[in-house]
C-alpha cells in the first residue's frame, strides 16, 4: 500500500547510502539479507481489502485514498452489500517497510525500524529486538508516557528529568519505550538521548530508546517503504507540513511502527505496546534462574485522560508509576492527591484540580467522564506502593533516577514475596542495575537482617558482572568468602563463566581440546569450558603461568582434599621462634605428632580470598582484584604471584599492546603492594619479616615469597632493605654481618683467631641480646615490685619475635665449621683459587708450554676438571624443583654460564690440538684466546661487590648499545672503503688486500691513522706492486704515462673529509651520547639491578661445597657416592625455604594481615591528602552546592505556597475552635455584654462543600473495593464507576445508571431490571453492576470455607493449615466453595480429598468451631447478588490415621494443577484478603501470633 507523501530527493538518498557505508553500525550485506528474510517470514502489516467511500469522496473509510488500494479491493465480490468493518475488511500481508533509518545531520546515529501489524505476537517483537537487532536484554524497562503534544516544563525540572532518565538508563542497562514521535513527552526523551550522545562523544554504550508509534499517523512515510528493506532510509523532519500527522523523533534508536490498516488514527499502538511490555516483564533478569524478572516502571509527564487509562492499566498489572510533579495536567492532579486518604479524594476535589490544571480543556469534560476519572484516581490512590511522586521541593528522592529505582524497590517490597525472599529480590535488582547507592539506602537497612548465605547469589552475580563496588558492599554487609567458596562448585562456576574475550579462558579451552584431540569437532571457548572445565585444568594453567617450580594449586580429585581453614582466633598471642632455634633444636615440637607433615600434605588448606583474587587477576580486573587481595590472608605471596602471572600473560596472551601494557602496569601495582606490606612488616619486626620471605606458602604452590619475587623479576621488591638484610645474613652464614672484611680474611688464614672473640658470630649476639633483655625485665620488676606483663595479654602483632631461650654457645668444632661453610668465606677462597688458576694458566702459556705436558700443565688440567665438575653439579642441582628442562633453560640464559661453557669448550679444543704434533701451535693459540675468556669471567665474581657490581651492569648495557652502533658504523666504513678501493686500485684479486683496503684502513682512519695513498705527494712506486704480483706489497694505483697515480686527487680528498665528518664527528659523538644516556638511565637503577642479581651468586655459593678448586673434586666425589651409589636425597637448605608448623604459620599470617591493614590505612590517608583528591572533593562540593542553590531557586515559590496553605489551614482550625468555645459558653447560659464577632476562615466554604458526610465516614470507614472494580470478570461490559463517597445506598447518586448483567440472559446496559431483582440490595452498598452477574442466584450466595489445622510437631512450634494452590491467580486458597443443601461441606473439598477422606472429615463436623460468618468483598458481587461465607475450623490430631491419609493425598498432588500442602498460619502466606482475615481469626482462636 502506498501513501500520499513526497518522494525523497535522489541526492539525499545517495548521501544516506554513503553515510551508512562509513558507519560502524550499518549492517553487512549478509546480515541485511538474513534480517530481510526473517522479517518477510515473520512480520506482517495490515491493509484495507474493501474500498468504501467515507465522508470525503475518493477517501476510503480506512483513511487512505482510492489510488492507494489494490485493484481487488475496489470491487470485491466477497464483500458486496456489507458495511465496512475494521476487523473484517482489513487483512495481513508481508510487511514492506523495514531496515535502517537515518535522519541526517551531525552526530546522528543510524536507527532501525519495522512496520508491524497490530496483531503481531509480542514474542516475535522481542525476538526481533534481541536476536535480529542484537539488543542485549534489558535489566530494566522504562515506559515513558504522558502528553502527546508539546507542553512547557520548568527548565530545572526538564534538566532533572533528562539527566535522571539517562543516568538510570545508562547505569542499569535499561530500555526506554515511548510513543516515538517528535512531540510532547517523546520529544523530551529524545532530547535527553541527544544531550547524552553529544556530551559522551562516543558511539559505544548507546541508550536504547524504542519508539512504538502508529504507522498511519506518521508523516512522510514513503521513504521507509521498500519490499527488500531500506539500508538506510533517509527520513527528514518536516514539521511545518505535517498537519494532523506526526514526525518520528530523530533521537530514538529503534522504531516499531504499528499498523492496523487505517490512516490518521492515533492510539493504535497502545494495546500492542502494553502486550510487549507485559512480555518483557515476564523475562528472567540477566538470563538467570533466580526467579527475578525484568522490572518495568512507568514514568509520567503531563498527560490527559488517555494517560490516566494507561496509568490505571499499568498499576493493575502491578507496574509502579513515577509521577513528575510540575509537568502539568494529569501529572499534577495525581501529585496533589497522592498521599491523601481515599475518603479525601472526592468528586469535588477532582473537579477543582481538573479546572486548575487543565484550564480551558476542562470545559469540554462531561460529568460522567469526570466521575469515571475520579474512580480511577481513587483506585490508583489505593495502591500507594505502586505510586511515587517526584517533587522538586522534597529532598527524599534526590534525582529522578533515584526516584525511579526507589519506586521499583517499593513495589517489590510490597509484593507477595515476603521475608528474606523479598529482600533478596530487591538486592538482585540493585545488583543488576549496578546501583550501590540504592542498595545502601533502601536495602541494607536496620530492618533487614542478612546472613551470609542470603547474599551468595547476589555476590555471584556481582562478580560475574564485574561490579566491584557491589562486591565490596556485600563483603561489608556479611558475605563470608569461606562460606561463599566453601563448595568448589562455586569457584568452578566462576571460571566456567569467564567472558569469552578472556585470554585465560581460551587457554583453558585449548588445553581441553588437547586432552580431547580424538574428537573430530572443534570446541569453541565457551562451549568447551561450559562442558568440561574443572579446577584441575585451572590448576595446570596457573602452574604454567607461575612456573614449574610450583605445585598444583588445586590438587586432583581423590588425591587431596581441599578445604578452607577456620577463622583464626584474634586473641591468640603466641610468638614465633627465630630461625636459629628451629635449625639447631633437636627435640621435636610437643604439639606436633610424628605424622603431622604427612597429614598436612594430604589435606590442602586454601585461602578463599586468594582464590577470588586469582580469579580476578586472570581477567585483568583491577578493582575486583584489589578487593579480593584485601580479603586474602597470604597477601605478600598473593601480590608477588599476581605480578608473575600478569607479566606472563602480557608476554604470551595479550593480542593488543594496550591490554599487555595494562597487565604490566597492574603487575607493577601489586609489586608495590608487596613492597608496602613487607615494609610494614620489616619496620615492625625484622626477624618475622625474614621468616615471611622464606616461609613455604601452601596457598601458592608450595613456594616462597622470595622465589616468587625472583621469578616475577620484581627487582624493586628484592632490592628492599629487608630482603637484602636476609640475603646478607645468608651470605654471612653463622658469622655476624658486621664483621670487617679484613678480620674475615685474617681468620681465613689464621683460623685459631675465631676462638679469641676476634670474629663475631650471630649465635653469640643472640645470647647477648637475650641476656640484656632478661636484665631489663629484672630491673623493671625490682622497680615496680610486680612481675612483667605476660605476652599473652597482648595481640600477636604487638610483640617482637621471641629471642632464643637457652641457646648454648658454639663449640670449638661448630665455630670452625661455621667459618668455613659461610658463603662469604667460600667466595673469598674461590676468588683466591681462581686467581691462582689464572696465574698457573698464564705461566703455562708463557713459560712452560712444552711438547710433553709438564707437572704445572697437568695441575692445570686437574684444575679445569674440577671446574667442569662444578658446572655439571650446578646444572643438576635443583633445590627449588624446577625440573631439568627449566633448569637447563635458566643455565643457558645466564651470560656468565655461557662464558663458562665457551671457555671450557675452547680449552678442550685447544687441549686436543695441543696434544697433536701438527696442530700444536694452533692449540696454543686457542688456549691463549681461551685465557682471555677466563679473565672476562672475573667480572661475574666481582658482581657481589657493592662498588664494582653496579659498574659491571653498566658495562653490559653499554656493550649492547655498542653492537647496535657498530652496525651503523659498518655502513659508513664499507661505503667509504669500497669507493676508495674502486677509485685507487684496478682489479685487485687478492682477498687479504681487499679486506685490508675496504675495512681495515677505513677503520683505522677513525682513530687518526691517515692514509698515504690518496695523496700524490706521498706516492712511492717502490712501496707497491704494479701488477700485484708481490704478496707483501699492496697493488699500485692506476698509473699514467709518468708513472704517477692517475686517480682524481680532489675526489679522494673530498671523500675522506666527508667520511671523517660522519664517522669521526657524527657517529663517535653519537656513541658518546648513547653511552651517556645509558649511563644516566641505568645509574638510577643499577643499585636495584645489582641487588637483584646478587641473589643468584649468594645462592650459588650457599649450595657450593666449602673446598675451592681443585680440592673441590673431593666434595664432588663425596656427592657422587652419596647421590648415585647410596641414593640418598639431597640436603635441604632452610635458609631459602622453610616449612613452619601450623600454629606458627597461622600466627605469622595473622600478623601479616594486621600489617596489611596498616599499610592500606596509610595508603588511604595519603590518597585522601593528595592534591588531586582534594581538588576532586572540592569540585564535588561545589557541584552539590550549585545544585542545591538551583533547586532552592526553582522550588522557592512552591515552598512558599505550601507554607501559606498550611498557615491558612491552621487559621481555619483556630477559627472553628473559637466558634466551638463560644457556642459551648452560650449553651451553658453565659452571655457577654458585647455581641460575639463573626468568625470565618478561608477554608469554611471548602469544608462545607467537601465534608458534608464527615460524621458518616467516621461511623463507617470501610466499603467494599473488589466489588467496585471497573472490569467485571469474564465480561466485556464495565461497571458503572462508583466513587467512595457514593457507595452507601443512603447517599444520593442521581447519575447512577449501572448496566444489568445476568449469566442466563442477554446483557442489558440501559439500566432496566426485572421486577424480581428489585427486592434484593447488596448490604455493602453500590457496586456499579445490576443483575446476578457471574453468581448463581440473586441475593446472598453462600459458600463454606473449612480451615483444616494441625500442629507441626509435638512441641506445637507452629500452627499449620491445609492450603490449595490456585495456579491461575498465584495464591494459596482454602479448600472451600458452594455447598449443596444436604451436605455440610463444599463439593470442592470432595473433589480435592476424595470420597474416603471427605467422609471421614464429615464426621468431624460436629467438632468444628465457627470462626466467621458474613459478607465477602468479591469481584463477582453486584447490586442484587453477593457472596457470603461461613469459615469453620476443623483441628486434626497429627497422629491420627486421618492425618496420615491426608499427608499421602498431599504427596500425590505434587505436579498437579491443584497442589495441596500444609502451610504455616502466618501473615506471610499469599492469600486473598478475606481468607487472610479468616486465618487471623483462626490464629487468635488457637492463641498464636499471626
Amino acid at each position: 500500500m502506498g501513501e500520499s507523501l513526497l518522494l525523497e530527493p535522489s541526492l539525499a538518498q545517495t548521501l544516506a547510502v554513503s553515510t551508512a557505508k562509513t558507519s560502524k553500525l550499518s549492517l553487512s550485506t549478509s546480515t541485511q539479507r538474513s534480517l530481510a528474510t526473517w522479517i518477510k517470514d515473520n512480520i506482517r502489516k495490515k491493509e484495507c481489502c474493501f474500498y468504501v467511500d467515507g465522508d470525503s469522496k475518493g477517501i476510503c473509510k480506512c483513511g487512505y485514498q482510492r489510488i492507494h488500494h489494490v485493484d481487488d479491493s475496489i470491487k470485491p465480490e466477497n464483500y458486496l452489500g456489507e458495511t465496512w468493518d475494521r476487523h473484517r475488511h482489513v487483512h495481513e500481508v508481508p510487511t514492506d517497510a523495514y531496515g535502517d533509518i537515518w535522519f541526517g545531520g551531525l552526530g546522528q546515529k543510524i536507527g532501525k525500524y519495522v512496520r508491524v501489524s497490530s496483531d503481531t505476537s509480542p514474542d516475535l517483537l522481542y525476538q526481533l529486538l534481541t536476536e535480529q537487532w542484537k539488543l542485549p536484554p534489558p535489566n530494566l524497562l522504562i515506559s515513558v508516557t504522558g502528553g502527546a503534544k508539546n507542553f512547557y516544563m520548568k527548565p530545572h525540572l526538564t534538566a532533572l528529568f533528562r539527566r535522571g532518565l539517562i543516568k538510570v538508563a545508562q547505569t542499569t542497562g535499561a530500555w526506554i519505550i515511548t510513543g516515538g514521535t517528535h512531540a510532547g513527552v517523546m520529544k523530551h526523551v529524545g532530547q535527553a538521548v541527544r544531550e547524552y550522545v553529544l556530551s559522551s562523544g562516543s558511539m559505544e554504550g548507546q541508550i536504547v530508546a524504542i519508539g512504538v508509534a502508529t504507522w498511519g499517523a506518521i508523516h512522510d512515510r514513503r521513504p521507509l517503504v521498500h519490499l527488500e528493506g531500506r539500508f538506510p532510509a533517509h527520513y527528514s523532519l518536516d514539521m511545518p507540513s505535517q498537519g494532523h500527522l506526526s514526525c518520528l523523533d530523530n533521537n530514538h534508536s529503534h522504531f516499531l511502527l504499528v499498523d492496523d490498516g487505517t490512516h490518521g488514527c492515533y492510539g493504535v499502538e497502545i494495546e500492542l505496546r502494553s502486550r510487549l511490555e507485559r512480555l518483557i516483564s515476564q523475562q528472567p533478569l540477566g538470563n538467570r534462574e533466580s526467579g527475578v524478572r525484568i522490572p518495568v516502571v512507568c514514568v509520567v509527564l503531563n498527560g490527559g485522560p488517555g494517560t490516566l487509562s494507561t496509568i490505571f492499566g499499568a498499576m493493575l498489572n502491578r507496574t509502579p508509576c513515577v509521577i513528575l510533579e510540575g509537568s502539568g495536567r494529569l501529572a499534577d492532579v495525581l501529585a496533589h492527591v497522592a498521599g491523601l486518604p481515599v475518603t479525601k479524594v472526592t468528586l469535588s476535589v477532582i473537579h477543582q484540580l481538573m479546572k486548575r490544571f487543565f484550564g480551558l480543556e476542562y470545559d469540554s469534560f462531561t460529568e460522567l467522564k469526570i466521575i469515571e476519572w475520579t474512580k480511577k484516581i481513587q483506585d490508583i490512590i489505593r495502591m500507594p506502593q505502586l505510586l511515587t511522586v517526584f517533587r522538586m521541593s522534597e529532598d527524599n528522592h534526590g534525582d529522578v533516577d533515584v526516584a525511579i529505582l526507589q519506586a521499583l524497590l517499593k513495589a517489590n517490597r510490597s509484593s507477595e514475596s515476603v521475608g528474606m525472599e523479598r529482600w533478596e529480590r530487591q538486592l538482585e535488582l540493585a545488583v543488576a542495575w549496578n546501583r550501590v547507592d540504592i542498595a545502601k539506602t533502601d536495602i541494607f537497612t536496620e530492618d533487614s537482617q542478612w546472613k551470609s548465605s542470603d547474599l551468595h547469589q547476589a555476590m555471584f552475580s556481582a562478580l560475574l558482572g564485574h561490579k566491584p563496588q557491589f562486591v565490596r558492599l556485600l563483603l561489608e554487609n556479611g558475605v563470608c568468602l569461606r562460606e561463599f567458596l566453601g563448595d568448589q562448585t562455586t569457584l568452578c562456576d566462576l571460571y566456567t563463566q569467564l567472558p569469552t574475550s578472556c585470554f585465560f579462558l581460551r587457554r583453558l579451552a585449548k588445553r581441553i581440546q588437547t586432552e580431547k584431540s580424538r574428537r573430530s569437532q572443534t570446541l569453541s571457548p565457551r562451549g568447551a569450558a561450559g562442558r568440561t572445565i574443572s579446577l584441575s585444568h585451572v590448576s595446570d594453567e596457573i602452574r604454567h603461568l607461575l612456573g614449574s617450580f610450583t605445585q598444583p594449586l588445586y590438587p586432583l580429585p581423590g588425591l587431596h582434599s581441599t578445604r578452607y581453614p577456620k577463622e583464626p582466633k584474634e586473641d591468640v598471642a603466641v610468638t614465633l621462634p627465630p630461625k636459629e632455634q628451629l635449625e639447631l633444636q633437636a627435640s621435636p615440637d610437643p604439639d606436633r605428632g610424628p605424622g603431622r607433615d604427612s597429614e598436612r600434605g594430604e589435606e590442602t588448606f586454601r585461602d578463599p580470598g586468594g582464590d577470588l583474587f586469582l580469579w580476578a587477576i586472570l581477567q585483568n580486573q583491577k578493582e575486583l582484584a584489589e578487593i579480593a587481595w584485601e580479603q586474602s590472608r597470604d597477601c605478600t605471596s598473593a601480590a608477588l604471584a599476581a605480578s608473575k602471572i600478569l607479566k606472563k600473560l602480557a608476554e604470551e596472551g595479550a593480542e593488543e599492546e594496550d591490554e599487555a601494557e595494562e597487565m604490566r602496569e597492574l603487575a607493577k601495582h601489586y609489586e608495590r603492594h608487596a613492597i608496602g606490606v613487607f615494609n610494614e612488616c620489616h619496620c615492625c619486626d625484622e626477624e618475622r619479616a625474614q621468616r615471611l620471605l622464606i616461609r613455604i606458602s601452601s596457598s601458592w604452590g608450595q613456594t616462597t615469597c622470595l622465589r616468587l619475587a625472583l621469578e616475577a623479576d620484581d627487582k624493586s621488591f628484592v632490592a628492599h632493605s629487608g630482603v637484602q638484610a636476609l640475603l646478607t645474613q645468608i651470605w654471612c652464614g653463622e658469622l655476624a654481618a658486621d664483621n670487617p672484611l679484613w678480620r674475615v680474611l685474617l681468620c681465613m688464614l689464621f683460623f685459631p683467631l675465631i676462638y679469641t672473640g676476634f670474629l663475631g658470630f650471630r649465635r653469640d649476639e643472640s645470647i647477648q641480646r637475650e641476656a640484656e633483655r632478661s636484665a631489663e625485665l629484672l630491673t623493671m620488676e625490682s622497680l615496680t615490685g610486680s612481675q612483667a606483663c605476660t605476652r599473652r595479654k597482648y595481640p600477636v602483632h604487638d610483640l617482637p619475635a621471641r629471642n632464643p631461650l637457652g641457646l648454648k654457645p658454639l663449640t670449638v668444632s661448630t665455630r670452625l665449621v661455621s667459618l668455613f661453610t659461610s658463603p662469604q668465606v667460600k667466595f673469598y677462597w674461590n676468588i683466591l683459587s681462581y686467581f691462582s688458576f689464572l696465574l698457573l694458566f698464564s705461566v703455562v702459556l708463557m713459560i712452560d708450554f712444552q711438547t710433553t705436558p709438564s707437572w704445572r700443565e697437568g695441575l692445570l688440567y686437574v684444575w679445569l676438571i674440577s671446574l667442569v665438575c662444578e658446572e655439571v653439579r650446578q646444572l643438576f642441582h635443583d633445590p627449588d624443583g624446577f625440573g631439568f628442562r627449566k633448569k637447563a633453560d635458566m643455565y643457558i640464559n645466564d651470560m656468565w654460564n655461557i662464558l663458562d661453557f665457551l671457555s671450557i669448550l675452547l680449552f678442550i679444543i685447544g687441549l686436543a690440538f695441543r696434544l697433536t704434533t701438527r696442530l700444536f701451535y694452533a692449540g696454543k693459540v686457542i688456549l691463549c684466546i681461551d685465557f682471555i675468556i677466563f679473565c672476562l669471567r672475573l667480572m661475574a665474581i666481582f658482581i657481589i661487590s657493592k662498588t664494582l657490581g653496579p659498574k659491571i651492569i653498566i658495562v653490559r648495557r653499554m656493550m649492547l648499545d655498542m653492537f647496535f652502533f657498530m652496525f651503523l658504523l659498518s655502513i659508513w666504513v664499507v661505503a667509504y672503503g669500497v669507493a676508495k678501493q674502486g677509485i685507487l686500485i684496478h682489479n685487485e684479486d687478492r682477498l687479504d688486500w681487499i679486506v685490508r683496503g675496504v675495512i681495515y684502513e677505513p677503520y683505522l682512519i677513525i682513530f687518526g691513522n691517515m692514509p698515504s695513498n690518496i695523496d700524490n705527494a706521498l706516492f712511492d712506486i717502490k712501496a707497491c706492486s704494479v701488477n700485484g704480483t708481490e704478496s707483501q706489497k699492496p697493488k699500485c694505483p692506476i698509473l699514467n704515462e709518468d708513472k704517477m697515480p692517475a686517480f682524481p686527487e680532489w675526489l679522494t680528498i673530498i671523500l675522506l673529509c666527508v667520511y671523517l665528518l660522519f664517522a669521526n664527528i657524527l657517529l663517535l659523538n653519537l656513541l658518546i651520547a648513547i653511552f651517556n644516556y645509558t649511563f644516566q638511565e641505568v645509574q638510577d637503577n643499577t643499585d636495584t639491578i645489582w641487588k637483584f642479581q646478587r641473589y643468584e651468586l649468594i645462592k650459588e655459593y650457599h649450595s657450593r661445597p666449602a673446598a675451592p678448586p681443585p680440592l673441590i673434586l673431593l666434595s664432588h666425589i663425596f656427592l657422587f657416592i652419596r647421590r648415585i651409589v647410596l641414593q640418598r636425597p639431597p640436603n635441604s637448605y632452610r635458609a631459602f625455604k622453610e616449612r613452619l608448623p601450623e600454629v606458627e604459620e597461622e600466627e605469622l599470617l595473622s600478623w601479616e594481615s594486621f600489617m596489611k591493614d596498616n599499610y592500606l590505612l596509610s595508603c588511604r590517608q595519603q590518597q585522601s591528602q593528595s592534591m588531586e583528591q582534594r581538588t576532586t572533593d572540592t569540585a564535588d562540593k561545589v557541584c552539590t552546592i550549585t545544585e542545591l542553590l538551583q533547586r532552592e531557586e526553582a522550588t522557592g515559590s512552591v515552598a512558599l505556597v505550601k507554607r501559606l496553605t498550611r498557615l491558612e489551614e491552621q487559621v481555619s482550625q483556630s477559627a472553628r475552635a473559637l466558634q466551638w468555645i463560644m457556642d459551648t459558653l452560650k449553651a451553658q447560659g453565659l452571655h457577654s455584654k458585647e455581641e460575639a464577632p463573626q468568625l470565618a476562615s478561608p477554608g469554611k466554604l471548602k469544608r462545607s462543600e467537601s465534608e458534608p458526610n464527615e460524621p458518616h465516614r467516621q461511623e463507617k470507614t470501610f466499603y467494599h473495593v473488589n466489588a467496585r472494580r471497573l472490569d467485571y470478570p469474564d465480561s466485556t461490559i464495565p461497571r458503572f464507576p462508583v466513587l467512595e463517597e457514593k457507595v452507601p445506598w443512603e447517599v444520593d447518586f442521581i447519575l447512577y445508571n449501572p448496566p444489568v448483567l445476568n449469566g442466563d440472559s442477554q446483557d442489558q446496559t440501559d439500566g432496566s431490571e426485572p421486577d424480581s431483582v428489585k427486592r434484593y440490595r447488596n448490604p455493602g452498598g453500590r457496586t456499579g453492576m445490576k443483575g446476578k452477574g457471574a453468581l448463581t442466584c440473586l441475593g446472598p450466595n453462600l459458600i463454606l470455607d473449612p480451615v483444616l489445622t494441625r500442629w507441626r510437631d509435638s512441641e506445637r512450634s507452629a500452627l499449620e493449615f491445609l492450603a490449595v494452590w490456585d495456579q491461575e491467580d498465584g495464591l494459596w486458597t482454602l479448600p472451600g466453595g458452594p455447598v449443596q443443601s444436604d451436605e455440610p461441606l463444599p463439593d470442592r473439598l470432595l473433589r480435592i480429598m476424595g470420597q474416603k477422606i471427605y467422609d471421614r472429615i464429615k464426621t468431624k463436623v460436629v467438632e468444628v468451631t465457627k470462626v466467621h460468618e458474613g459478607y465477602v468483598d468479591d469481584v463477582r458481587n453486584t447490586d442484587d447478588a453477593w457472596v457470603e461465607t461461613t469459615v469453620l475450623n476443623i483441628h486434626l490430631d497429627r497422629r491420627s490415621l486421618l492425618m496420615a491419609d491426608i499427608n499421602r493425598m498431599a504427596e500425590n498432588t505434587v505436579g498437579c494443577v491443584e497442589l495441596v500442602r500444609w502451610t504455616e498460619v502466618s501473615s506471610r502466606t499469599r492469600m486473598c484478603s478475606y481468607q487472610r482475615d479468616a486465618l487471623r481469626r483462626v490464629a487468635e482462636l488457637h492463641q498464636r501470633t499471626f
